[in-house]
């Protein structure tokens, strides 16, 4: 039976993969593209990490979480653009929602490791870098 086979094809993993880019990419641009067009708003009250002041902060976090969420929803530079999606996520798992992973921390460390996937295996080849045959 085929569904309990360890086999896969690779047509299946490059869906596979484009689906989990998307996925975790598409949803989290809307979190950036949010921080981006508040800026202000979010820069009042947002962490300052390791005393780089809120604004400089809140600007690396929507540099992550928009910036390289596009890069990877794309397949562009994809590995690279992973690392710090998984730093802002980690940021937001421990010091943002002080270490309650299984509560308000849940949803950072299942981006984090959706990331650590994409960053392990890499975007598959329907994806730009796939196209670049990088």
């Amino acid at each position: 039976m085929k569904l309990l086979s360890t086999k896969y094809s690779a047509p299946a993993f490059n869906i596979a993969m484009l689906i989990l880019r998307i996925g975790f990419a598409g949803l989290m641009i809307p979190h950036g593209y949010d921080k981006l067009v508040h800026f202000e708003a979010y820069s009042e009250k947002f962490i300052s990490l390791l005393g780089m002041g809120r604004a400089f902060s809140l600007g690396l976090d929507i540099f992550a979480e928009f910036f390289c969420s596009m890069f990877v929803l794309l397949g562009l530079f994809t590995r690279l653009a992973t690392i710090p999606l998984i730093i802002a996520m980690t940021v937001a798992a421990t010091i943002a929602h002080k270490g309650d992973i299984f509560g308000k921390g849940e949803h950072s460390v299942m981006y984090a490791i959706g990331f650590l996937v994409i960053l392990l295996l890499g975007p598959g080849k329907i994806s730009v870098d796939g196209v670049m045959g990088k």
